[in-house]
Formats: structure tokens, sequence, C-alpha cells
């Protein structure tokens, strides 16, 4: 039985982002999306998913190359003066782990994010780190003991198989992406134990930024059996913001595969059903 999770991330970064998410809604098959509470455009996004209840929104916990939501003054640990978290994962994977100072201040952004989120009146749907962070085994722990307060019930975890990827295009499978496949065990295992529900498998990772048209229509006929989330970065157009941030992404191109009658084709041929993360049970 196959059952896919289509969602993007990044909602609230421009109004570029939300435009395309709420197209990708409205004419594709997205039906979920993950938002950042300290996006430059959080507030747009926050207005389109009141106006649209059928988009279930869920909380992209940003630690990593992003904003923050609380004061830079208040976490000097984490963040830049203007209140920016590094993009070094390896040094704030350390800091993380081993400086009892520093996981106090994340334990109160994150706290923070989750009460910003709650402050919306949206429903929480589920939850999921920038850059896949909430892998590190601090930040998914934080994540989940902080969600919980908040209702969370849902996590992606990013475990990404390689053989849906080599049949639906050229991949050669790689030692970081075997890393990545093995730290999502702690991940699955923490959500778990707290009650929550995760999907069996995650796709947008080895082409973050480049699920094309072609890719996810070939994608979508090699799905495996259980629940895969496919999630994407899609935007109407390319502005400074994203030109900066993402500048080999294809944020058109993912837009238009959200929409492409050949993705929802393929996903239709190979007897996959459009799920939520609340079709999931514990």
């Amino acid at each position: 039985m196959r059952r896919a999770i289509i969602s993007s991330d990044d909602f609230g970064l421009s109004v570029e982002v939300n435009e395309a998410i709420e197209i990708a809604h409205r004419d594709g098959v997205l039906s979920t999306a993950s938002l950042m509470m300290a996006g430059p455009a959080v507030e747009d996004a926050i207005e389109r998913a009141r106006r649209i209840p059928t988009l279930k929104v869920g909380l992209h916990l940003v630690v990593i190359e992003g904003p923050c939501v609380l004061p830079p003054s208040e976490i000097p640990l984490l963040v830049s003066s203007d209140g920016q978290f590094p993009s070094d994962q390896l040094k704030l994977g350390i800091n993380y782990f081993f400086r009892p100072a520093v996981r106090k201040q994340l334990a109160a952004e994150i706290e923070a994010q989750f009460a910003a989120f709650a402050r919306t009146g949206l429903t929480l749907d589920h939850a999921n780190a920038h850059k896949h962070m909430h892998l590190h085994p601090t930040v998914g722990k934080l994540m989940i003991e902080s969600g919980k307060r908040h209702g969370l019930r849902a996590v992606r975890v990013p475990l990404e198989p390689s053989e849906p990827l080599m049949a639906a295009g050229t991949y050669v499978d790689s030692f970081g992406a075997a890393a990545l496949r093995h730290w999502t065990r702690l991940l699955r295992w923490q959500a778990r134990s707290a009650g929550m529900v995760t999907n069996d498998w995650c796709f947008g990772i080895e082409w973050s930024g480049h699920m094309t048209p072609d890719r996810v229509a070939a994608l979508a006929a090699h799905l495996p059996d259980g629940v895969s989330e496919i999630y994407f970065h899609p935007a109407t157009h390319k502005n400074a913001l994203l030109q900066k941030l993402m500048p080999t992404y294809e944020h058109e191109a993912e837009l238009a595969a959200l929409c492409s009658p050949g993705f929802r084709a393929g996903l239709a041929d190979s007897h996959t059903d459009l799920i939520g993360w609340s079709d999931l049970s514990r």
C-alpha cells in the first residue's frame, strides 16, 4: 500500500514562496506546508493559511542558517547580533551537544518558535527542521519535548531510500547519504517514544531544489510501499533573497512539478493515495 504526503518547506520565507504554496495547493497536489516563524514573509504566510483552511501547516524549526524568534540579546550563544543562526553545521552540532549553556538557550528558542506558532491560532499539523537539524540528537529531543507541550503529533523522518532514486534517474549512493539514513533511526525512536507518528520514507533530499516535473513523474512510478513524504521548495520566481540563499535551486520548476499532470498521473498509476499527517494513526 503506497501513500504520499506532498509538502513544501520554507513557508514564510518570501511572498514568492507563499504564492507558490497557495497555487500548488489550489491547482496541484500540495497538501501541507512548514512555516518558518521568523521568516521575512511569515505574516503573509499566516494570512494565507487562515484564508485556506484546507492547507495544513506545521512548524519548520530554524536552528541553523536563518532568523531566530527570541531577541538576539537573550540567546547570544546561538545567534549573531542581527538574530541570524550561523551556517556551520559541524560547529553548531558540537556546541549543541557539548555546551550546557548553549543547550539552555537552544531550548528557549525552540520553545519560543512553538509558542509563536501557537499564537497564530493555526492547528499544528507536524514539525521538521531547516536543513534536517532535528536529526541532531539534542535538537530532536528538544523539538519533540517542546512540541509535545504544544500538541505536536507528527514528525518528519528524512529517510530517503536509494532504490527508487536509482530507478527514477541517475543516482549513485554515497557515504553521506548512508550516514544520514543511520541517524534517522534515533529520530524515529525519539518521536515514537513520545507517542508521535512518522513517515516511513522521505523524498526531496538528494534532489533538493531540483524536484523537476520529469523527475517527480518518474519517482511517482517507483515509490516504495508505506508512507512517503515528498517535499518541495517552490516559488513563483527567484527574488534576491532566494538567489542569495539557494542560488542553484529551480524554484519555479518545483512549482511546475507540483502542478504537473504527469506527477498526478504517475501517483494515480502507481496506486498511491494522497494523504495528510492527520491520516496517520499512532
